[in-house]
């Protein structure tokens, strides 16, 4: 099962029906998928899950309907073990930004990480799980998909927020600040700290 989150709430691709009644459930085939995206926009969808019988096949049927574009991002880690956030649109997030041309995903993301916090020295260790949103630009509903790597880095200077990107703060968190971040973070982030902890365990 796949989450893909509207305006932070959960739109999951599913291959099994359940009985619940929290939510409403479509089927991917013949739903028009930008009609259940503007209702989640508008808040009258909460929660929803598309259905499609072929779970390998379903993200793919997903990517036919709505456009794509890819992402690279970072969860850093510093020499005191403290993790590397950003401040944009009131809310915590971590570095993050679009392929370009001829890049590899890993490439994007250390250039994206130190464009939008100046720290540099990113040494790459695993690639974490993809995140997927849904956001509007130009009129248009796209598909996010977000590839999260987990980097170190021994830098000792001042992180430096990239202006023209918005972020108003660039803050080394240790893990009690990251909780209190989380609390004023997207679901997507959340998600990616839940699988940290659990790797971690």
């Amino acid at each position: 099962m796949y989450k893909v989150f509207v305006n932070d709430k959960p739109l999951f691709l599913t291959n099994e029906i359940a009985k619940e009644t929290d939510f409403q459930l479509f089927l991917l085939e013949s739903v028009d998928i930008e009609q259940i995206i503007i209702k989640i926009f508008q808040n009258k969808i909460q929660k929803a899950y598309l259905y499609y019988p072929d779970e390998k096949a379903i993200l793919k049927k997903v990517k036919a309907k709505i456009p794509v574009c890819k992402a690279g991002g970072g969860l850093v880690y510093n020499q005191n073990g403290d993790v590397l956030f950003i401040f944009r649109n009131g809310k915590w997030d971590l570095p993050k930004g679009g392929i370009e041309k001829g890049e590899s995903i890993a490439e994007t993301a250390l250039r994206e990480v130190e464009e939008e916090t100046g720290v540099s020295n990113l040494v790459l260790s695993h690639k974490l799980q993809k995140t997927y949103h849904i956001f509007k630009r130009n009129g248009k509903y796209k598909l996010k998909v977000t590839h999260w790597f987990e980097m170190h880095t021994n830098f000792e200077g001042n992180p430096i927020g990239q202006a023209n990107e918005g972020i108003e703060k660039v803050a080394w968190l240790n893990p009690e600040q990251v909780k209190d971040a989380l609390k004023n973070s997207y679901e997507n982030i959340k998600l990616l700290f839940e699988e940290e902890l659990n790797l971690n365990k």
